[in-house]
């Protein structure tokens, strides 16, 4: 993208990002694009903390990554396999003996795609604030039949992430918040991704918001640590950059990855999903891997599209902002101006 074109670009996604802060859809946003031809550009919109009037800082504000932490656990399973730790294809009993027997059995590699049949969020459960490891987590949904027949049917979850992190617990003999620090936040520099610590007053964490009639107040608290798999991380945009580098460069176990960047199908359709990646195509026809993650207090987008080199983050600390689209046409222009 020649610097003309790219300063069109950036000018046309500033207007865009500081009318959402504007029309009060966010408190606060944080962006960051990188371009193959090693053009970057990051900026922050609104506010980390609206009373504190503390600026975001796209390089530094850590934010809820919600389930962008999916990619994050989908690195950890590609290191896993190809060290031999873990067979895709195996049963989940395999590593886990002690859950509750189910009607079926189910694989790794189905709890990864989301057709193992396990259901997602009851009620309050969304917004749990209960101090659970991942194992006492379990009591939550054990005991309940699973939805389908795995391989049958697609059910989005989170609660099947809570499953697959604790077999790659039970098979790595390490706890899963080290496994991933060491083989995936570490090495790919990402330093500013971590657990959240529940009443965390580090002024690097964006204060997390729900929007309401009357304006932004701060979110119900939650406590994420037990699906910490699924949506419990907090991160940057500089650091979802990195991680989008490393896919888009194949730098990170290419061999296996690229099994992970894989639609899965589902009754010989896809379902535009691999093993904790979204793969799909946007408006125009571009395939992209990536993900959206939507939870109290946090939304993030990723898109990292490999026939143009190009990588897109951005995270915002408010409760489910209906900004995608607005994203979406972001993306579109960025991809026009690179033409």
């Amino acid at each position: 993208m020649e610097n003309s074109a790219k300063q069109i670009a950036i000018t046309q996604a500033e207007g865009i990002l500081e009318k959402l802060v504007s029309d009060k859809l966010v408190p606060g946003l944080a962006i960051a694009v990188f371009m193959k031809d090693n053009w970057n550009w990051k900026s922050g919109f609104g506010y980390a903390d609206m009373e504190e009037k503390i600026p975001i800082n796209p390089a530094e504000t850590r934010f809820r990554a919600a389930s962008v932490s999916k990619p994050i656990t989908a690195c950890a399973l590609a290191s896993m396999v190809a060290e031999g730790m873990i067979d895709l294809e195996a049963s989940f009993y395999k590593y886990v003996p002690y859950f509750p027997k189910k009607q079926y059995d189910f694989s790794i590699r189905q709890l990864a795609a989301h057709t193992a049949g396990i259901r997602g969020y009851k009620g309050k459960e969304y917004a749990l604030n209960k101090s659970y490891t991942i194992k006492d987590s379990l009591e939550i949904f054990q005991e309940d039949p699973l939805l389908f027949e795995p391989g049958t049917q697609f059910h989005y979850n989170s609660y099947g992430y809570v499953l697959l992190s604790l077999a790659m617990e039970e098979a790595s003999g390490i706890p899963f918040d080290i496994y991933i620090r060491e083989r995936v936040l570490t090495p790919l520099g990402m330093n500013n991704t971590l657990p959240e610590e529940p009443d965390n007053t580090n002024k690097q964490q964006a204060t997390c918001y729900t929007r309401w009639i009357s304006g932004f107040r701060k979110a119900t608290r939650v406590d994420n640590r037990y699906k910490l798999a699924g949506g419990g991380y907090l991160t940057t945009v500089q650091d979802m950059i990195a991680l989008g580098q490393a896919v888009l460069n194949e730098s990170y176990h290419p061999e296996v990855m690229s099994t992970l960047l894989e639609s899965q199908q589902v009754m010989g359709k896809k379902t535009y999903y691999g093993l904790g990646w979204e793969v799909s195509e946007n408006r125009t026809a571009l395939a992209f891997y990536g993900h959206i993650g939507n939870q109290v207090g946090g939304y993030s987008y990723f898109r990292i599209f490999p026939d143009t080199g190009l990588v897109v983050a951005a995270l915002v600390n408010c409760t489910d902002p209906k900004i995608q689209v607005t994203l979406d046409g972001m993306v579109d222009e960025f991809h026009a101006f690179s033409i």
